[in-house]
């Protein structure tokens, strides 16, 4: 089982999707991260969040550390972290394109409203947190400089969706290590809200609202893959401590849909792959690469995650490059 640490990596959301050029990532930095592992500050911060989000006091609960000896409060700040970015996304998206650039893509007034306030709730995620990894008495990370990548309002509701998918799943890797029930209530209402989120994305651009009867839960160093993409500086202390997997080069990536036959960019590239593994809801499809190529599988819906692993599987170290974002449907 991976350590705490390196699972609250997945709280780390952002994503490209496999057909769009993003800037190559910036951010692979073996820099730690600010974390104070203190069971004090972890029992606070329970509290405080608890009455944020139920709007009432709530008594400090005695949470043990975490596997490896991290707490909730480092669990907060990795939450922080990943609603800066999503802050930030929408704050600067906005500040780029008028309504009037959204209207001719087809979405009304009032879907144009509902998007501009999911932005104001990852706002809202941000302070809800700052405040209470404050009152913890630890420092809350500070946000990053990004990089979107953005050149019209269309890209940027179409990385949207993506963003907010890869959300849901870093949240659903998470869960398991969050040792307070005030801290795991806490982070799942935020996951519920972000998978609201999605599926009102989903639905302004055109996609199935559900497509799938389950979530997928993604690993954390495949989320930081994705995330990576979007970083070109952390300030001091707010640097992950990971290693992001080299990217997967495609001679085809519009042909990532399902029957589609994918080809890498150099079928000896990465040294040891053997598989393409589509990472989805219910589980995971090998596909064996055969010459460089594989053939995107039956049976995938929402957004899938590709990887090109050396083994049937996809812990650590088996992954050779990816993840990707593809969106079968």
């Amino acid at each position: 089982m991976p350590s705490v640490r390196t699972v609250l990596k997945t709280l780390f959301v952002l994503a490209p999707a496999v057909t769009v050029a993003l800037p190559a990532p910036a951010a692979h930095r073996a820099l730690k991260p600010r974390i104070v592992a203190r069971q004090e500050a972890s029992s606070a911060a329970s509290s405080v969040i608890t009455s944020a989000t139920n709007g009432a006091t709530a008594a400090p609960s005695a949470a043990p550390p975490a596997t490896g000896g991290l707490t909730d409060i480092d669990i907060l700040q990795f939450a922080l972290t990943a609603e800066h970015l999503e802050s930030a996304f929408y704050a600067q998206g906005f500040a780029k394109f008028p309504a009037s650039d959204f209207q001719a893509l087809g979405l009304s007034d009032a879907s144009i409203a509902s998007l501009q306030n999911i932005g104001q709730t990852e706002a809202t995620h941000v302070s809800t947190l700052i405040s209470a990894i404050a009152a913890a008495g630890t420092k809350p990370v500070e946000p990053c400089t990004y990089n979107f990548g953005f050149t019209d309002a269309k890209a940027m509701v179409a990385t949207a969706r993506v963003l907010e998918a890869v959300g849901v799943s870093a949240y659903l890797g998470a869960a398991p290590l969050i040792q307070s029930p005030d801290v795991l209530t806490a982070a799942a209402s935020i996951a519920t809200v972000e998978s609201r989120h999605q599926s009102f994305i989903r639905v302004a651009s055109g996609a199935e609202p559900v497509p799938a009867a389950f979530d997928t839960a993604l690993g954390p160093r495949a989320v930081f893959t994705l995330a990576a993409q979007f970083i070109t500086s952390c300030p001091e202390g707010s640097n992950l401590n990971i290693a992001a997997y080299p990217g997967i080069a495609l001679q085809n990536p519009e042909q990532a849909t399902v029957g589609k036959n994918l080809a890498l960019a150099d079928a000896a590239q990465p040294v040891g792959a053997q598989f393409c593994a589509f990472v989805a809801p219910g589980g995971v499809q090998f596909v064996e690469l055969a010459g460089g190529n594989c053939m995107v599988p039956q049976g995938l819906a929402g957004e899938v995650y590709m990887m090109i692993t050396k083994s049937k599987s996809v812990a650590d170290a088996e992954v050779l490059a990816g993840p990707s974002v593809i969106q079968p449907s």
